[in-house]
């Protein structure tokens, strides 16, 4: 009969921290097998949570001594929502000590020690100044820190955690920026806004003006190239007079007289208005591609920096959809994100 009571009694005696020691001990195996995760049943046991953008905060979910309620502390503040509370912590269990010695206010060990800031009141300081104090504390332990080489996962950790803080500071120093420079930009853009209503009544005016002019300085430009035609005729008439002319000033005459026509023979542009104000046909070079395959099989050989730059953009283009091209192959190069 006794024997039977002490059974009965066994039986009821279950160690709750069963699940966290053996969660401690798999951590990857969290959320499988024995260590299946149900909000509905929240495990006793240690505990960290990160808060947003901030540092780990230490978590307790126990029952207190003679009770079958659970409750649950997150940084020393008790929660009514153990369910919720367990579920985004149970994925980072940590010993008891390592609890202790956060709720101590000494931090964790793999976590680096966050660089001074300006305070409480850093809010009301200038946002520059503020996150360049930050900033450069973070950069000058994380410095410090890398002196070392890094050869254990504690060290790992305190690298990543700092490279995602100073990643962070970042951001915040870009949104910073972007706040600051808005107002400038705007007013950039009001008085672009205000002159550009003159500027570009200006430039359509003037544009219409040239399209206008455009039939009369071509018809100009082609009455000047028939006056040369006929001038260079000229010349080409008095050079053959003075090689069959008979006697010397005969000649003279007619050599005088073809360098003069092939003065005359150069065209002259057609323009329009007076000198400080004047508009006229101009005659530039433009290229046209004719065979855009030998085009840049010439541009490649030549090593233009351009055109090798925009292959290699199309390239990585190419290799990030997974649709390499002929002539490029798809290689993985190992970063540390």
């Amino acid at each position: 009969m006794m024997t039977q009571q002490i059974g009965n009694l066994a039986s009821k005696v279950v160690n709750r921290w069963a699940w966290w020691q053996a969660a401690l001990q798999n951590p990857d195996g969290i959320g499988r097998g024995e260590l299946t995760v149900s909000e509905a049943q929240p495990e006793q046991g240690y505990y960290r949570v990160r808060r947003k953008g901030g540092d780990w905060e230490p978590v307790a979910i126990f029952y207190p001594e003679g009770s079958n309620q659970l409750v649950a502390y997150r940084d020393g503040r008790e929660v009514s929502d153990v369910n919720g509370l367990w579920v985004w912590a149970c994925r980072n269990p940590v010993t008891f000590d390592a609890y202790e010695r956060a709720m101590s206010g000494e931090g964790w060990a793999d976590e680096p020690e966050r660089a001074p800031t300006m305070g409480d009141n850093s809010g009301e300081a200038d946002p520059f100044d503020a996150i360049k104090i930050e900033l450069l504390g973070e950069v000058e332990q994380a410095r410090e820190f890398i002196k070392e080489q890094i050869t254990s996962k504690e060290s790992a950790d305190k690298a990543g955690i700092w490279a995602t803080r100073i990643r962070n500071l970042r951001k915040r120093a870009k949104a910073e920026h972007q706040i600051e420079k808005r107002p400038h930009l705007e007013a950039g853009r009001a008085v672009d806004d205000k002159w550009r209503e003159l500027t570009d009544l200006a430039e359509s005016v003037v544009d219409d003006l040239k399209k206008a002019l455009e039939p009369y300085l071509r018809e100009q430009r082609r009455i000047e190239q028939e006056r040369a035609r006929k001038a260079a005729e000229e010349a080409e008439r008095q050079r053959r007079a003075a090689q069959q002319a008979t006697d010397e000033e005969a000649r003279i005459k007619a050599l005088q007289a073809a360098q003069e026509a092939e003065r005359n023979a150069q065209a002259k542009s057609a323009q329009a208005g007076r000198t400080g104000a004047k508009v006229s046909i101009r005659i530039q070079k433009v290229g046209r591609v004719t065979d855009y395959q030998k085009a840049a099989a010439t541009l490649v050989e030549m090593k233009h920096p351009d055109m090798i730059k925009m292959i290699d953009t199309l390239a990585s283009r190419a290799a990030k959809a997974g649709m390499p091209f002929a002539g490029m192959e798809i290689k993985q190069e190992e970063t540390v994100a």
